[in-house]
């Protein structure tokens, strides 16, 4: 699957994005990410998908047990602030 990272989440894997294998579920893909070490000196990644939302395909995806495949776009959010 394609994981694309933005504001924060970008900061903290210090990419745009990458592959990785599907056939998981979100909550074991998250658990996978939030168990690196930090690519920069910003925030944890755990920090920051602790408070993001997700996209699956471009839809919003809150249901952690729902499986990942391999052709899936996974688009991490964290907050954002602006005016």
């Amino acid at each position: 699957m394609l994981v694309r990272y933005f504001g924060a989440a970008r900061a903290a894997t210090g990419v745009d994005e990458e592959r990785l294998p599907g056939g998981r579920t979100l909550s074991a893909v998250l658990a996978d990410l939030r168990a690196r070490p930090a690519a920069t000196a910003g925030p944890s990644l755990a920090k920051v998908l602790d408070r993001s939302s997700f996209l699956l395909n471009e839809v919003a995806l809150r249901d952690p047990a729902t499986v990942l495949q391999d052709d899936d776009v996974l688009d991490v959010l964290p907050p954002f602030a602006g005016g």
